[in-house]
C-alpha cells in the first residue's frame, strides 16, 4: 500500500480528488490518498503546493519525493527541511494554454489589432502589418513551456530566436546562452517574451541596462514570472517609448494592487494570472505516472536542479 499525501491548501482538495484518484488508479497502483497525516513516518508521497499545511518536511521520514502541483518552484527549494527529491509540473494541458495565450498576444501585437479595436472613428488606416517571416520574435526561457511557445510561432513562419541559461538546439528556433548570446537575442528582438524560471540570475532580468539592448519601440510580454522585470525601468521605458507596449500577465504582488500604475497606463495590457493553469486531470496524469515510475524503481520526470533553481 502506497502512502500519498495530498499536501496543499484545502481549496486544491475537491479540484483534485477525483482526477487523482481516477489516475492513480489507471496506473495500477495501490494506494491511500488522504488531505489528512495523522502520522508523518507512514507518507510515502507529497503532492505539493505552497500554503498547504506542510512546511517542514523533516518528520517525512520514509517519503520517497515531494511532487510539486506548481511549474515554478522558487518558492520551494528555499525551504531547508526539503531534502527529498522534488519534482515540478510539466504536463500537456499547462503547455497547451500557455502557447494559447502566448500566440494569442503575439499575432495581436503582430497584425496591429489594437489600431483598429480601439479606432472606430472613421479613418481609413491602410496599412498592412508585415508577414511574420519579417518579424522576429525573441523567447527567453526554452523549458517546457518557452520551447512549445517557440515552436509554435516558428511553425506560423516567424523568425524566432531563443535564449536560455543551457545552451540548445531546437528546430527552426535560432538558439542562443551565455551573456553574449543573451544581448544578441535583445538587440534583434521585436516582440520579447519571458518564460523563464525564477533565480537569483534570473530576478530582474529586464532592467535599464537590458532594456536599452532592445530595440526602440519593441513589444515586451511576460507569462512567466513577475519579479523577472524591474518595474520602475519599465515604466520608464514605456513612458520615453522605448517599449511600445507591455502584455504582463504575472506580477510582483499579485493581485495586482488596485493603485499600481500599470492599470491604468496606456501602454500596458494586465491579465491576471491566466495565461495558463494547472489542470486537475492532466496534472493528476504526470503525478500518476510519476509515482508509478518512482515504485518501478526508474527515475522520476522533472526533477528539479536545486543548484539551478529549477
Amino acid at each position: 500500500m502506497i502512502d500519498i499525501l495530498f499536501a496543499a491548501p484545502a481549496a486544491y482538495w475537491d479540484e483534485y480528488q477525483t482526477p487523482l484518484r481516477r489516475a492513480l488508479d489507471n496506473v495500477g497502483l495501490d494506494f491511500t490518498l488522504t488531505p489528512d497525516c495523522p502520522d508523518p513516518e507512514q507518507v510515502n508521497y507529497l503532492v505539493y503546493a505552497p500554503g498547504g499545511p506542510v512546511s517542514d518536511f523533516t518528520p517525512f521520514t520514509k517519503a520517497k519525493a515531494v511532487l510539486s502541483l506548481w511549474a515554478g518552484v522558487e518558492d520551494i527549494v528555499s525551504n531547508k527541511t526539503l531534502t527529498l527529491p522534488l519534482t515540478r509540473m510539466v504536463d500537456n494541458g499547462l503547455a497547451e494554454g500557455m502557447v494559447e495565450w502566448v500566440t494569442g498576444h503575439v499575432l495581436r501585437h503582430h497584425l496591429g489589432m489594437d489600431k483598429h479595436i480601439h479606432g472606430q472613428n472613421g479613418i481609413w488606416r491602410h496599412a498592412a502589418p508585415p508577414l511574420a517571416r519579417e518579424r522576429t520574435i525573441a523567447v527567453l526561457g526554452l523549458g517546457e513551456l518557452g520551447r512549445s511557445c517557440a515552436s509554435a510561432l516558428a511553425a506560423l513562419n516567424f523568425n524566432v530566436l531563443g535564449w536560455s541559461r543551457r545552451q540548445k538546439n531546437i528546430e527552426g528556433i535560432t538558439c542562443f546562452s551565455d551573456e553574449g548570446g543573451l544581448n544578441k537575442v535583445l538587440a534583434q528582438a521585436e516582440i520579447l517574451i519571458l518564460l523563464l524560471p525564477l533565480t537569483a540570475d534570473t530576478r530582474q532580468i529586464i532592467n535599464t541596462s537590458n532594456i536599452a539592448r532592445l530595440r526602440k519601440g519593441a513589444i515586451l510580454i511576460n507569462p512567466g514570472r513577475g519579479p523577472l522585470i524591474d518595474d520602475d525601468a519599465l515604466l520608464t521605458a514605456l513612458n520615453t517609448g522605448h517599449i511600445s507596449h507591455a502584455t504582463l500577465d504575472v506580477f510582483d504582488v499579485e493581485p495586482l494592487p488596485s493603485t499600481h500604475q500599470f492599470w491604468g497606463h496606456k501602454q500596458v495590457t494586465v491579465t491576471p494570472h491566466i495565461a495558463s493553469q494547472t489542470r486537475a486531470d492532466t496534472a493528476s496524469q504526470m503525478i500518476a505516472k510519476n509515482i508509478r515510475r518512482c515504485e518501478a524503481g526508474a527515475t522520476l520526470l522533472h526533477l528539479v536542479d536545486r543548484t539551478a533553481g529549477y
